[in-house]
């Protein structure tokens, strides 16, 4: 397989992943604001938007793993030191923000356990 081939297929590759990324996030967002309208509607308590939060976290977590995926594979056909950098910037940000997503979820599910007893919504 050649150089032009194989960027090719990791062009499409990467479309693919950055693709399936955003769709996580969408489906997410949409669900977790259907969620909110409907209990919003029939409650009004702080404590029932918590699993709507939490669910919200976990399909940004993914899709921003769907993300960071997509960047290593656009560079992984002989990298610049400049793409090196921009991808170490960007992995460097995507990984704190899915460190902090993952533990205000962690916090988040500590909070409704007791209450609750399952973070199922």
């Amino acid at each position: 397989m050649g150089e032009e081939t194989l960027k090719s297929v990791i062009d499409v590759l990467v479309a693919v992943v950055e693709a399936a990324g955003v769709g996580v996030i969408l489906i997410g967002a949409l669900l977790a604001a259907a969620r909110f309208v409907v209990r919003g509607l029939r409650h009004r308590d702080a404590a029932v938007f918590t699993p709507i939060r939490l669910s919200l976290g976990r399909f940004l977590v993914l899709g921003l793993e769907f993300q960071l995926a997509a960047d290593i594979l656009r560079s992984a056909l002989a990298p610049s030191f400049e793409e090196i950098g921009q991808l170490a910037a960007i992995a460097a940000i995507r990984t704190a923000l899915n460190y902090f997503l993952n533990r205000e979820i962690a916090e988040e599910e500590r909070e409704v356990r007791p209450s609750h007893g399952t973070t199922a919504d």
